[in-house]
């Protein structure tokens, strides 16, 4: 719960789009997949969508996280 009080809003930079464009690549791919052959239960693609999907929520709150100032 601690990293949830040190995520601000404020943060939002190219990174942050980065990584929401890379979680929603994820989620259609693995839709546009499921559509497209009716293929559901599929290893591999779960192992690509599964990449996207977790950097871009790993990246996500990476970059929404404040940054703590170290004075010498």
């Amino acid at each position: 719960m601690e990293i949830i009080k040190k995520i601000d809003i404020k943060n939002f930079n190219f990174y942050t789009i980065l990584s929401i464009l890379c979680l929603l690549a994820g989620i259609i791919l693995w839709i546009d997949w499921m559509v497209r052959y009716g293929i559901v239960y599929d290893l591999g693609i779960y192992s690509l969508a599964i990449v996207f999907v977790i950097s871009g929520i790993i990246g996500f709150i990476l970059s929404l996280l404040k940054k703590e100032e170290i004075e010498d």
